[in-house]
């Protein structure tokens, strides 16, 4: 393993084996994102949400998911990626994040691919856009590139705050 390909394999977190990470492909806008394939517990068509007074405008709302109260987080709109629509292509993707469980809409979802350390790249500094800090970085394979996002970073950020208010 070279050593590029060694910083890159440790910026992946805990699985820094040969076998790859496997990653849910979803799409925002015209941009591909991938998160991790662990984190995701489900994935449903757009339902209507009851909307929760003063919350932020990225939460949508709630639903009830078999009993447990799950938040639901327009990424679109946290991304302020313009004005989302709904259509029969827009999913929710339910995630569990220690052990919370939260939905992000999202437009669509593609597939799961398999990357490798080697094809994980550095994420740039995006400006006010979207803060790298969240980003694990840019998956390559062929002619795709996915922008990694590291979904408990995010969903855990102060930015969002929607961990911790769940926990109050």
């Amino acid at each position: 393993m070279s050593d590029n390909a060694i910083k890159s394999a440790s910026s992946f977190g805990e699985k820094t084996d040969n076998t790859g990470n496997e990653f849910l492909a979803f799409t925002l806008g015209k941009e591909e994102y991938g998160i991790d394939i662990l984190k995701v517990q489900e994935i449903r068509g757009y339902e209507a949400v009851t909307r929760i007074a003063n919350s932020p405008e990225f939460i949508k709302g709630v639903v009830n998911l078999r009993g447990i109260i799950v938040p639901i987080v327009d990424m679109r709109i946290k991304f302020k990626l313009g004005e989302p629509t709904y259509d029969q292509f827009t999913v929710v993707i339910i995630l569990n994040i220690f052990g919370r469980v939260v939905g992000m809409v999202v437009d669509s979802v593609s597939d799961v691919i398999t990357l490798d350390a080697e094809q994980v790249k550095p994420a740039p500094e995006m400006g006010t856009t979207f803060d790298s800090d969240y980003l694990i970085g840019l998956g390559t394979l062929d002619e795709r590139m996915l922008i990694l996002v590291d979904i408990d970073k995010l969903m855990s950020s102060a930015d969002m705050g929607l961990l911790e208010k769940l926990a109050a």
